[in-house]
Formats: C-alpha cells, structure tokens, sequence
C-alpha cells in the first residue's frame, strides 16, 4: 500500500487557490520550512529570479543574507550558478516561477543540473491555471518537460500541511530536484495535522473500491470533494495523493488499478506528458486491464483569471472529476 495510508479526507479546497480570494494572511510555510532546514544546513543557499516575495524567499535573505543571491530576471544564468555552487559542495534552491524555470532556463537545467546529476533544487511557483497573468505566466507543460529529463525528481505537495516535509524531502535527495509550488489561500487549521512526503510513495487519502482518483497538487483537494460528492450517490471512490510524478509509485498504481478496474487521474497540468499520461504508460506496459479516463487541461492554452473560474471552464473542477468517475462506471 502507499504511504500515508488513509491519512486525510479533509484537505481544505481553497488551500491552493488565489491568497487575494479570501483575504486572509497566510504564512510562508515554503519560506518558513527553507529557514529552519538552513539554520542547521550551512549548505542550504537561495537563489532568486527578482521574485523574493513571490516565491517566499524575502525572510531567507533577511535572515541570511550571505546565502541568498539575486541574479535577476535571468533563469538561465541563475541555473549555471546554482550549478557552480553545487559543484562546490552547497546545496541550492533556486525560485522563480514555474513557467520560467521550466521552459525559459530548459536547455540549462538539462545540461547544467540533469546531465551532471546535480544537487540543485529547482522551486517553481504558480504552477498550472493559478493566476491571474495568463498563458505567459500559466506552466501547463512544466512537469512533461521536468519528467523528460534524465535525473529529474519531481515533487508536488497537495497541501500547505505537505510542505514542510515536501521541502525536506527535496534537501535530502541527493541529485536534481524540481519542487512544483503553490502559495496556499488560507492558514492550516491549528489542529491540522502535517502530513509526511516520502518520494516515491503514493498516499491513500480516502478508501473506496468502485474506482480511484489518482490527484496531484491543488487537484487533491478537488477529487476528494468529487468522492465525498460520488460518496452520497453510492459510489465508493477512492483518492490518492500523487506527490511524486517522478518516481512514481508504479506498484500502488497498478495495485489499485487492478483492485478496483476504474483509474482517474486529475492533475493541474496539461494531459499530455505529465500524470495522466505517467498513469497510462505503467498500466499499458503492465498488461492492466482498467477503464481509465484523464482529467487535466485538454490540448488547449487558457486565459487569465481566477482559479475557480480557470478550474471550471477548463474542466479541472471537483464536478468534471465526478463526470468523468460516472462515465468510467456507467
């Protein structure tokens, strides 16, 4: 079984939506996690692309302003340091936002931190359809291209409650790690517990046996609200939590494939290249019989706008997962 077997039915849906969509202060749980694994991690240097606020990086150079560096709105050149830091021992996290980590800075990242198998953490934000700046600012294709690269770890925590152990997690993984990040909407509830993130191993979120939602990221939350939704129609559906795109937990997926004969995968990200397309590859090439439906962003570009809005026109909704569950078990 995944780790983290049944371990929460009660993510909050607005945990990875737009801050300015409630008004509430929510703190930096990224920044906060990266200050304390560098008070006892000398080797633990920020890089930052002109984007301190943005990616949760401006307490770091606060606190540590001879580890922090700013090359400016300059991905390329910031991946080539990171890369020279790492040859010298430190252990780098570079912050930009997903977009231009993934696609501007692509050729450095795979000859400069993925041929040489480097210990740099790349830490993109605003992943997917989570802002307001449109198709110039929206990653659609970031983690096709990351899981591309020989080397690559891929990382996406459902959760403000995952991040801090997403964050340790990617410090101690030796190699090349890409941390897709999303600022959360509102503050963890006090008694909320943190979840753990082991690389490589799938979490059972909630236990049903007519089909499984295989989630990532943001699209957790929305699948478990999709099974509960299926829940009082008489479908038992379970979700899991697939933080690691790459390893991916080949033996889960195909347990609970076979398990239940109906696979949906829902993901922030376009449905080609990245978990869908993951899914569909293992359950082909294991012989596993299985009806199996992709929910994520069609071969389309979006628009700019609110998540909730980009969510339900380009079919990433809670309510398009219960479609596309319905359709597998009609």
């Amino acid at each position: 079984m995944g780790d983290g077997e049944g371990m929460n039915n009660n993510l909050h849906l607005g945990d990875f939506t737009s801050n300015a969509s409630t008004g509430a202060t929510v703190p930096n749980y990224y920044g906060d996690a990266l200050i304390e694994l560098a008070a006892s991690r000398p080797d633990i240097v920020a890089l930052n692309g002109d984007l301190a606020p943005a990616t949760e990086c401006a307490k770091f150079k606060e606190i540590y302003p001879d580890r922090f560096f700013s090359p400016g709105i300059a991905e390329a050149n910031m991946v080539g340091m990171a890369a020279g830091m790492a040859r010298n021992g430190d252990v780098p996290f570079v912050h930009t936002f997903s977009v231009f980590i993934s696609r501007r800075a692509f050729d450095q990242v795979a000859m400069q931190v993925a041929y040489p198998k480097l210990n740099v953490k790349l830490s993109g934000f605003l992943p997917g359809l989570t802002t307001l700046l449109g198709v110039s600012h929206q990653a659609i294709e970031d983690m096709a291209l990351m899981r591309s690269l020989p080397n690559m770890t891929l990382i996406e925590p459902c959760c403000a409650s995952q991040i801090p152990a997403a964050v340790r997690a990617a410090a101690e993984h030796q190699g090349p790690v890409y941390l897709r990040m999303h600022r959360p909407a509102r503050p963890m509830a006090d008694n909320e517990p943190l979840l753990p993130l082991h690389i490589g191993k799938a979490q059972m979120m909630k236990e049903g046996s007519d089909a499984i939602i295989l989630a990532s990221g943001h699209m957790v939350a929305e699948a478990l609200s999709a099974a509960n939704t299926l829940d009082e129609q008489g479908a038992k559906v379970s979700v899991a939590n697939i933080h690691s795109l790459k390893p991916l937990d080949v033996d889960f997926v195909i347990e609970h494939a076979r398990r239940t004969g109906a696979v949906v995968t829902a993901e922030n990200h376009s449905i080609i290249g990245g978990l869908g397309s993951a899914v569909a590859e293992t359950l082909l090439e294991a012989g596993v019989h299985a009806k199996f439906k992709r929910v994520g962003i069609q071969d389309t570009f979006a628009e700019g706008g609110s998540t909730d809005y980009l969510f339900d026109k380009y079919g990433l909704s809670a309510k398009h997962i219960v479609a596309a569950v319905q359709q597998l078990l009609s």
